[in-house]
């Protein structure tokens, strides 16, 4: 079983010493992966569900919370580091444009020595796609297609793409990707269409305050969609948080997602100080990572 830590951008890890601290104290201690979140913008108030809390809210004042744009906080970690790896949890691809994300995904991967992992979602914020001006509607298949113009331009040579919301013909994006084809594709997301990309397109999932009933029923639910596309569901890599932010998984949780084949759990914590930060971390290697390596 494999851990990794979320996040690190947002609150006081959104400070340089502090992403310095818990980059190279994870590592340190033996974590697979560390996370950084997204959000352009965040508003005071919104009518959009939070999928992750029952009271549809997030459980922080947008006023009080820096947001780092996160390939800037993971280029920064990958600086201080040498072999944990990276990750986007996660990009909001239907925010963005697709070529200028792309290259800040090779340029990442470059820089990291080719230790990134894509996580990508359709968001959540309807408000926030408002603010920014990307239509709300059909922004699964906005993904889909960014996605599908991403891998063109990380592609060799000059690279070309036709689609429902982009288009281009024989541009030049360098570098390339260090990881080839692409670095692993992880989608967020629970839900039956988010399930389906994970295992029609996917390289791996991150499942987020995930019971292990849960897990179970998604982990089956993404195989029998890999199967049904013709691929191979032992491909996928799959990751789940229990309570992100909140109760800490324990020692027997973590051993029942191993055997429903989870292979990283992801955990995490807002701290309020560096020391605080310092000492999660080396209690999670104590009382998980050594007994499950």
């Amino acid at each position: 079983m494999k851990f990794g830590f979320g996040f690190i951008g947002p609150g006081l890890a959104a400070y340089p010493e502090i992403i310095s601290l818990v980059a190279k104290t994870s590592e340190e201690c033996g974590f697979h992966s560390l996370w950084s979140p997204e959000h352009i913008v965040l508003l005071d108030e919104y009518s959009s569900k939070y999928p992750y809390n029952p009271d549809g809210k997030m459980g922080f004042a947008p006023e009080e919370m820096d947001f780092l744009d996160p390939f800037l906080a993971l280029t920064y970690a990958a600086a201080e580091t040498n072999t944990i790896r990276l990750g986007t949890g996660i990009c909001l691809v239907p925010e963005r444009n697709p070529l200028v994300t792309a290259k800040e995904v090779a340029s990442l991967d470059r820089l990291s020595g080719g230790r990134f992992d894509f996580g990508v979602g359709i968001g959540w914020l309807k408000e926030e796609f408002e603010a920014i001006g990307v239509p709300w509607s059909k922004r699964a298949q906005r993904t889909a297609d960014y996605l599908e113009a991403m891998q063109a331009a990380w592609s060799p040579g000059a690279s070309s793409h036709k689609g429902d919301f982009c288009e281009f013909s024989k541009v030049r994006s360098y570098p390339k990707p260090t990881q080839q084809p692409h670095p692993p594709i992880f989608f967020g997301g629970e839900s039956e269409p988010a399930l389906r990309r994970v295992g029609e397109l996917g390289d791996g999932w991150w499942g987020i305050n995930v019971s292990i009933e849960g897990a179970k029923q998604h982990v089956a639910t993404i195989k029998r969609f890999a199967e049904g596309a013709g691929r191979d569901a032992s491909n996928v890599h799959y990751a789940v948080s229990k309570n992100l932010g909140g109760e800490e998984i324990t020692l027997d949780e973590a051993k029942q997602y191993a055997d429903l084949g989870i292979d990283q759990i992801i955990v995490g914590k807002f701290a309020a100080s560096a020391e605080e930060f310092k000492q999660y971390l080396e209690k999670t290697a104590e009382t998980l990572i050594v007994p499950l390596s």
